[in-house]
């Protein structure tokens, strides 16, 4: 029996910007498919803009049907009404997906970094540069759409094994 491929969705979660991208996985093979940002107008009321990430995000589970989906935590920032507002936008990455069926993930930022580069405090160019080895094919284009694919990438090496999971963590 042929194993399919598992297309995954990865998200990085953005009020003004949220990254996507669509990897598949078939075995330790990774290949990339398709990745962007959805992006909402900063000056348009808050359910607007969270409207507009929530319809973007549905139509690009509906043109590219993932499997599963795997969205990187957000840390706490200093400004309590903006980690309210990235919250709600984190809501929605986390919503979207699941009202369409799919099992979503969460990944710690230093963990996707660990997994993706073998260092958990790497830059974010030491992050682009490696999904740019692990997937020749990509251009992401944004720094979003890029956090977006390695968190698909982490995602396909870690789904199937927690204790690795735990022991990546550390």
């Amino acid at each position: 029996m042929i194993a399919r491929p598992l297309r995954i969705l990865g998200i990085d979660p953005g009020l003004r910007n949220m990254g996507w991208g669509i990897i598949e996985s078939n075995g330790s093979a990774l290949a990339y498919i398709a990745s962007g940002t959805i992006r909402s107008k900063g000056d348009d009321a808050l359910a607007t803009r969270l409207k507009e990430l929530h319809q973007g995000l549905a139509g690009i589970i509906d043109s590219h049907d993932p499997c599963e989906a795997a969205i990187e935590e957000t840390f706490v920032n200093r400004d309590p009404q903006s980690t309210l507002k990235l919250g709600q936008a984190r809501g929605i990455a986390l919503v979207v997906p699941a009202l369409k069926g799919l099992d979503v993930a969460e990944y710690a930022a230093n963990l996707i970094k660990k997994t993706v580069t073998g260092n958990g405090h790497a830059e974010k160019q030491q992050v682009a540069m490696m999904v740019k080895v692990l997937l020749p094919k990509s251009d992401a284009g944004s720094a979003d759409a890029v956090d977006a694919l390695a968190v698909a990438i982490t995602h396909a090496q870690l789904r199937r094994s927690p204790s690795l999971m735990k022991a990546t963590a550390r």
